[in-house]
């Protein structure tokens, strides 16, 4: 296989979207958000590894109609995430309808990356050895949202991540918002929260604070990035998923932290004034940073 710049890795998800101005029934996960901000980017040499049951596979037609490079593996089942926001946007509630089948390093193996990004959604997703695996060979970047999340019945209950302090030596990039960092690290004050994570070995933690903004903390210093303000709040899911992708875009491309988490939270402001994934162009992006200068 072809040496890609970006691969994101993650399950595409059957989505249940309930806010107090609708119910929408489509795709989702992190493997979705991204790879459609990507396909908006007309990124180069990107590749979507993804698995879901053949009962979803139009999902994955119409990311591919995209001109998006997508490697399924099989899965019996695809998750279903049922997902539901009051009127504050930052605020959600899950449950879980049904699980996909976690990635393997066997399946995994084959694919070579400058950039890995792991989606993940549920603990078991990634294994440990996954990322030992992946970081021999490129990048690691991590969501680190899946890994604080346990299925019990149907219902998703925060846990911590139990292999946190071995497998934060082998993550190069994670992104935490306030809630995970403080599960993570038992920091209240969420910078206090990245510094701990950035000392068990992270080289940048990815700190997102919704409508507060975010911080990018690398090298020993923190970046904060103030989130621009949108001029309506439609759907904040993948809202992360999105910050990521165009982070990861920009970081590829030579872009220093601020620049990449300025790009980053122009996305994420585009994307929560619309339902479903980001579809806008690099210019909408640029437009909006510069209106703000």
């Amino acid at each position: 296989m072809k040496r890609t710049n970006i691969c994101c890795i993650g399950h595409i998800t059957l989505d249940k979207i309930v806010t107090p101005r609708m119910t929408v029934h489509a795709p989702g996960g992190t493997a979705f958000y991204f790879a459609h901000a990507m396909s908006s980017l007309h990124a180069d040499n990107f590749l979507l590894v993804t698995s879901l049951a053949e009962s979803e596979m139009k999902a994955v037609d119409d990311i591919r109609a995209l001109g998006v490079d997508v490697s399924v593996l099989p899965s019996r089942h695809s998750v279903y995430f049922e997902n539901c926001y009051g009127e504050n946007q930052d605020n959600r509630t899950q449950r879980v309808l049904a699980k996909a089948d976690p990635f393997t390093v066997e399946g995994l193996t084959g694919i070579e990356a400058r950039y890995y990004h792991l989606g993940t959604l549920l603990a078991d997703d990634f294994s440990l050895d996954i990322i030992k695996m992946l970081s021999g060979k490129g990048i690691v970047s991590v969501d680190a949202q899946g890994y604080l999340r346990e299925v019990r019945g149907e219902k998703v209950y925060p846990v911590d991540w139990t292999d946190k302090l071995e497998a934060l030596k082998y993550i190069d990039i994670l992104k935490v918002n306030e809630h995970e960092a403080a599960v993570l690290t038992g920091a209240s004050d969420p910078l206090r929260g990245a510094e701990i994570l950035a000392g068990w070995g992270v080289g940048e933690v990815v700190l997102t604070l919704g409508s507060m903004g975010s911080v990018i903390l690398a090298g020993g210093k923190a970046y904060e990035i103030p989130a621009y303000a949108p001029t309506d709040i439609v759907d904040a899911t993948g809202c992360g998923d999105t910050y990521m992708a165009g982070y990861l875009y920009m970081r590829d491309k030579g872009a220093d932290y601020a620049e990449a988490g300025r790009f980053a939270a122009a996305m994420c402001t585009i994307k929560l004034q619309a339902s479903g994934p980001f579809r806008s162009a690099a210019s909408d992006i640029e437009k909006l940073i510069n209106s703000e200068k």
